[in-house]
């Protein structure tokens, strides 16, 4: 996982390369420090910029600030990726017994959510442990994959990368792998972009092979770029019962927006799955506060009373980190706060 790119500084991958990732990891600790509520997913962000930056150990420093918070590490929204961010980062300069002893730890608590076995498994990888990383990214697929009918946009990572270990390794496809390849939306297809013998073009005098070599490069930075295109999710505000009634007594101009509470909640899912059965991927729930939401509108210089402040505020909310992915994953509970499982609350069909 890498550093939620900002828009000024993301319209292509080039411009990338111009960030001074130390004066970003900066500016997000700053920014961390004036919205503690956020503290978590902006000094991840800053943490992955001292990472591009060189600065290993000062991102470690800050995995450690994360995982050693006063409330420990049950307080964090998700541990799991800490402490798998964090071992990706020590194995790269030199701490591999650390590494790895946290990895062999986050595969025997088996998390529910994608990123930390993409990162664990990739880290493996990356080190020429095709066979654990293999075993990393299959578990990760039967844990999270074994009765979903569509996967999540979250777990695509780990089909993908699946794929590719598994080619190198030099084994047959199987059904995993070929639902990899429906999901995968590129012109070149994944069983060319993950050939082991890829490398061998780059070394090729015929002008041919390296004109197909380059076409593939192509379609996989563009992959790349799609990815970076979506630094948070397509997000919908969603007001706990509470709030909504604190909203609606301090600001009656927003009743037409929400007629009840239930007609709230069944308008988040009904928009959320016309945005899916769309096409658009990557989307996710964030929750409002009154108090956070009247500050955003003293930021906006604008009135909470206004309609068109909402989806500005919901933006907001997810740019900050405070998105949680729609869908939500096999067994989780719904979204809604209701306790009850997701697929016998709002999930039912």
């Amino acid at each position: 996982m890498r550093p939620d790119t900002p828009a000024e500084n993301a319209e292509t991958v080039e411009n990338v390369e111009t960030v001074d990732h130390a004066a970003e990891a900066a500016r997000l600790e700053r920014t961390a420090a004036l919205y503690p509520e956020d503290a978590e997913a902006l000094l991840l962000r800053a943490a992955a910029h001292l990472e591009l930056s060189g600065d290993r150990p000062a991102a470690t420093a800050l995995y450690d600030r994360l995982l050693s918070s006063p409330d420990g590490p049950a307080a964090l929204e998700n541990p799991h990726l800490v402490r798998a961010l964090k071992a990706a980062n020590l194995w790269e300069y030199d701490h591999e017994a650390e590494a790895r002893a946290i990895i062999d730890g986050i595969r025997a608590t088996a998390p529910r959510d994608a990123a930390p076995w993409v990162i664990v498994a990739e880290a493996l990888e990356s080190h020429d442990e095709l066979e654990a990383a293999h075993k990393t990214f299959t578990e990760a697929v039967q844990l999270l994959l074994a009765d979903a009918d569509e996967p999540p946009y979250p777990t695509r990572p780990l089909l993908f990368g699946r794929h590719r270990v598994r080619r190198m390794l030099g084994a047959t496809h199987d059904d995993w792998d070929m639902l990899a390849d429906t999901l995968h939306s590129s012109s070149v297809s994944l069983d060319e972009l993950h050939d082991p013998k890829r490398i061998w073009s780059l070394g090729s005098e015929n002008p041919a092979e390296l004109a197909a070599e380059i076409q593939r490069l192509r379609a996989e930075l563009g992959t790349y770029r799609e990815a970076l295109s979506r630094p948070f999710p397509v997000a919908v505000l969603h007001w706990p019962e509470a709030e909504l009634a604190e909203l609606l007594a301090s600001y009656g101009d927003l009743a037409s927006e929400y007629p009840s509470h239930e007609a709230h909640l069944a308008t988040i899912e009904a928009s959320l799955r016309e945005l899916a059965s769309s096409g658009t991927a990557n989307l996710g729930i964030v929750t409002g506060t009154v108090p956070s939401y009247e500050a955003f509108a003293a930021s906006e210089g604008a009135s909470p009373a206004d309609p068109a402040l909402l989806p500005q505020y919901a933006t907001t909310l997810a740019a900050r980190g405070r998105a949680v992915v729609w869908p939500p994953q096999r067994g989780a509970t719904c979204w809604c706060g209701s306790g009850t499982p997701y697929t016998q609350c709002h999930g039912t069909t």
